[in-house]
């Protein structure tokens, strides 16, 4: 097998692991386990923990100690077992702690995935900036196809969701011990633990750019933690109202949500010249707009006559996404100095899938049970989505007025080159 294939197939099973789960455990937390919106909060809050501390220890042993390719694959392995134990847990608090610990063995997988990725087209000698992109997009198909099967076998709402993730988990935590070694590089370096735990970083907040920068980074962390947890179950919902009980979307909610994923892939080729034309701050405002339009349209959105906002909102999510993510981290880029790269890189995720995914998820569970359960304990989604909405557009007014960035397209051409 060629290199470009082994690290294909990486990718695909990565977030293959992630699909199986991550949009449809609302499904069967609500209408399998019927368990509260706060405690579905402090799920999807699990993530957020784990980013926080897990990556930048993962990096550390693999730039010290263990090779990258081992370290990856032995957190699979881990993980496929918590995620077998997962249908025979009764409670929620329970729950809390085993997907806490799957999430930690998870989350650190992402950033090593691209190490060992790295690694090996440079040791292959490939262009990465040419060839990696085509390799990482089949985790994007990857996620999309899991949804689909999870869809397709109706297992939306049961446990079995969680035994196709630990089967993949465990496949590829088994694979990545065939792949090509990718040795500690760091163990000659003398860091400090400041420096080794990437809190260097945090430097960037003096620049008081930066530090708003950041702050909305964390503001829209949690509006992509609200459409991952919140999303699946809300078409779920319209199975109880006969009139929709019957339609395609509400039988295959998952595969309607994967629209999003799929104009995922389609957006992440428009950012260089969206990039190049309007430069960052408009291109993350257009960002910002999209998650009011996402939230909106899904407010407004039935599976009937109104299936056409569902999936209009869909295609706008990899607008939402990928030019907040994607531009963001170039903007990170072109912002810190080299010394500091990989350690900004990883401050930047920690404000969105730490901080961010955290207080999205938490506070987004203690308000909806507060606000928007309605008699008999359904949920008011029509309040739910227009809340989300103008919070949306709260951050993105805030943004434009706040954010002082003048666009210079040659600050961009030095990434590419």
């Amino acid at each position: 097998m060629g290199i470009k294939f082994r690290l294909t197939l990486m990718n695909f099973l990565q977030f293959f692991i992630w699909g199986s789960w991550l949009l449809t455990i609302g499904a069967y937390w609500f209408q399998t386990k019927q368990w509260s919106g706060t405690e579905f909060g402090a799920i999807f809050s699990t993530m957020g923990i784990a980013s926080l501390f897990m990556p930048a220890i993962a990096g550390i042993v693999a730039d010290r100690w263990i090779n990258a390719e081992r370290l990856y694959g032995s957190f699979h392995i881990l993980a496929a077992i918590v995620l077998f134990c997962v249908p025979m847990v009764n409670d929620p608090s329970t729950m809390f702690w085993v997907m806490l610990i799957n999430m930690v063995f998870y989350m650190p997988t992402i950033a090593l995935s691209i190490t060992v990725a790295y690694s090996s087209m440079n040791k292959a000698g490939m262009n990465i900036i040419k060839e990696y992109p085509p390799i990482r997009v089949w985790g994007t198909i990857g996620f999309i196809v899991a949804l689909w099967i999870v869809s397709l076998l109706h297992i939306e709402t049961s446990s079995v969701q969680f035994y196709v993730a630990s089967a993949a988990s465990l496949f590829l935590g088994l694979y990545a011990f065939t792949l090509p070694k990718c040795p500690p590089l760091g163990r000659a370096v003398k860091k400090s633990f400041i420096n080794a735990l990437g809190l260097n970083a945090f430097a960037l907040f003096k620049n008081s750019k930066m530090a708003i920068f950041f702050i909305f980074a964390m503001l829209l962390g949690a509006s992509l933690q609200l459409t991952n947890a919140y999303g699946d179950t809300f078409l779920h919902d319209f199975a109880f109202i006969p009139a929709y009980k019957d339609l395609l979307a509400v039988k295959f909610p998952a595969i309607i949500m994967s629209i999003s994923q799929i104009s995922e892939t389609l957006f992440i080729l428009a950012i260089p010249f969206f990039l190049r034309k309007f430069g960052i701050k408009k291109v993350m405002l257009m960002s910002m707009i999209a998650w009011v339009l996402r939230f909106g349209l899904f407010a407004y959105g039935n599976p009937a006559d109104g299936l056409w906002m569902i999936i209009l909102s869909c295609i706008i999510y990899g607008m939402a996404f990928d030019f907040f993510n994607i531009s963001g981290s170039l903007y990170v880029e072109t912002q810190s100095d080299p010394t500091i790269r990989a350690s900004s890189q990883g401050l930047f995720m920690m404000m969105t899938n730490g901080f961010g995914a955290f207080l999205g998820s938490r506070i987004s569970g203690i308000i909806i049970d507060k606000y928007y359960v309605l008699d008999g304990g359904k949920f008011d989604w029509k309040g739910i989505w227009i809340a989300f909405a103008a919070y949306s557009l709260v951050v993105a007014i805030l943004f434009a007025i706040l954010f002082k960035h003048k666009h210079d397209p040659k600050a961009l051409e030095n990434i590419h080159h």
